[in-house]
């Protein structure tokens, strides 16, 4: 099986033959997708990590079954041992009362494989994280400290008046950092640390399943 036909079975599992959303689930663009068909060829490392349940073997040789068998899906429990909690929020809009209220009550937990690491989900809205993280998708979250803070990565932020997730780097002195979009129709921006309420590892995003 030549590798252009091993990407078209993939666009056809994971996104219903929909090139452009098969692309938004990588993190990359709808042209790099038609380019790696033109050109039989694809990104091995991003095609692993974005596609739950890729089999390796069958990534690599086309041989096989395409979907490791001992993969269990996502899903919604409403025990409260299994999984992670949801809260039904959106992270940009009221998600600090929410967090914040001892007495609230997640909406359910979500249990996906790769996110056992999450503290908690919730909804994200906005475009500047798009292709990466996109307009009704839930996030898993992470709760760290400023100290953790790996720069290039990207984080949920409480400030003192705004929430935003973005990507962290160092700033123009070391007493701020800079939130840079992954959206080039957006800005760049730089906030004071002393500014930051909380802070969140974005450990990755999907589409809403339920």
């Amino acid at each position: 099986m030549e590798k252009r036909d091993i990407l078209e079975r993939l666009i056809n599992h994971y996104s219903n033959g929909n090139k452009a959303k098969f692309a938004t689930l990588l993190g990359v663009s709808p042209q790099s997708v038609s380019t790696w068909l033109a050109r039989n060829t694809f990104d091995v490392d991003k095609i692993y990590a974005n596609c739950v349940g890729i089999s390796g073997d069958w990534l690599l040789t086309g041989k096989g079954n395409m979907i490791k068998e001992d993969v269990v899906p996502a899903k919604v429990s409403y025990a409260p041992a299994v999984g992670k909690p949801y809260y039904d929020v959106d992270f940009i809009g009221g998600f600090s009362e929410i967090f914040n209220n001892q007495t609230t009550v997640p909406a359910c937990n979500v249990l996906v494989p790769g996110f056992e690491k999450a503290s908690l989900w919730c909804n994200v809205t906005g475009h500047s994280m798009e292709p990466k993280i996109n307009h009704g998708d839930i996030i898993a979250l992470r709760e760290c400290s400023i100290n953790d803070i790996q720069y290039g990565e990207i984080y949920a932020v409480v400030l003192d008046t705004i929430r935003t997730i973005k990507i962290l780097r160092r700033g123009s002195s070391s007493d701020v950092l800079r939130y840079v979009p992954i959206n080039q129709d957006f800005d760049e921006q730089e906030f004071p640390i002393s500014r930051i309420i909380r802070v969140f590892e974005v450990l990755g995003s999907i589409a809403r399943f339920f």
